[in-house]
C-alpha cells in the first residue's frame, strides 16, 4: 500500500469510528449491537473501493452477522459521512467485513493454554526439544526430509 492509500485509510476509518461512536445510525442492528470497533480499512489502489473490517465486543455469530448487514445498508449514509471528511476526486464505496483475528487469537491462546496445562509427563504432550535424542522420540530409525 502506497503512503497516500495508508493515510486515506486512516482517515476512513477514524471517521466510522466517529460515526459509530457517537451512535449516529438509527439501524436497530447497529445502534444496540453494543462496542463497534472499525479495525482496520483496506482501500484499492485507485481508492475507490474500501473493505471495513469491524469487531463487534461479545457479540454472538449471528449478531455479528446482522450487524454487517446492517452496515451495509447504512453504506450510503457512511460514505457520505466519509465525503464530508476526505477531500478527494472521489469517495470510495465501502463494504464491510467482520475482522475475525480477535477471535483466532483467543482460541490459539486458548490451546496454548491447554497444552501447557498437561505437563512434559502426559503423553499426549509434543515431545520436549532439548537437545536429548531419546527424550520422547520414538526409537527407530528416522526418515529425513528431502
Amino acid at each position: 500500500m502506497s503512503q497516500r492509500t495508508e493515510r486515506v485509510a486512516g482517515e476512513i476509518r477514524a471517521v466510522l469510528g466517529a460515526v459509530l461512536a457517537r451512535q449516529d445510525i438509527k439501524d436497530p442492528r447497529v445502534r444496540n449491537a453494543g462496542l463497534i470497533t472499525v479495525t482496520h480499512v483496506r482501500l484499492s489502489g485507485d481508492l475507490r473501493q474500501a473493505r471495513v473490517y469491524f469487531t463487534v465486543h461479545g457479540a454472538s455469530e449471528d449478531a455479528t452477522e446482522a450487524v454487517r448487514r446492517g452496515l451495509e445498508s447504512a453504506a450510503g449514509y457512511l460514505r457520505r459521512a466519509v465525503a464530508d471528511r476526505l477531500r478527494t476526486k472521489a469517495t470510495p464505496t465501502l463494504s464491510f467485513e467482520a475482522d475475525r483475528v480477535l477471535e483466532q487469537a483467543s482460541r490459539v491462546e486458548a490451546l496454548l493454554r491447554e497444552v501447557a496445562a498437561k505437563g512434559p509427563d502426559d503423553p499426549r504432550a509434543p515431545a520436549a526439544a532439548d537437545g536429548d535424542e531419546g527424550a520422547g522420540a520414538p526409537a527407530g530409525p528416522t526418515k529425513s526430509p528431502q
